[in-house]
């Protein structure tokens, strides 16, 4: 299986076309983890509800007032926006997660398999290194 570059078998460290996700990426805390971060945080908030909650009602009034063509639209497509935006950000959130996840399920079985081994404990280190991972990502 080749990498999508023709450059020989595609290895599991390096994904396929070059693209990695975020949260796999070296240096966390770029401008967008950081957006990201801070509108997961937003849209989790009372306000933004009552943001969603005042765009619902618009949408509803402009329709049952039978206002223009234009109106509708407009009030149509700002929710769509919206609702895109969510779905990015919940994507986004849900992957840093899954990652988050997946590195501590590897340094539970790295420790477990050293103990049954009877080696050293270096995975000990990678260990408490994942504990508190879902924060940093």
């Amino acid at each position: 299986m080749s990498n999508g570059s023709g450059s020989g078998p595609a290895r599991k460290d390096r994904p396929r076309f070059g693209v990695r996700h975020p949260a796999e990426r070296a240096g966390h805390g770029g401008r967008y983890e950081r957006l990201a971060e801070a509108a997961s945080n937003f849209t989790s908030s009372r306000a933004f509800y009552a943001v969603c909650l005042v765009l619902v009602l618009n949408f509803i009034a402009v329709h049952a007032a039978h206002a223009a063509l234009t109106w509708q639209i407009l009030a149509g497509d700002t929710m769509t926006a919206v609702t895109l935006l969510l779905l990015a950000l919940l994507k986004n959130s849900e992957r840093r997660a899954e990652h988050a996840v997946q590195r501590k399920l590897d340094a539970i079985a790295a420790a477990v398999l050293e103990q049954y081994e009877g080696k050293t404990r270096t995975a000990r280190d990678d260990l408490r290194q994942a504990i508190g991972m879902d924060e940093e990502i």
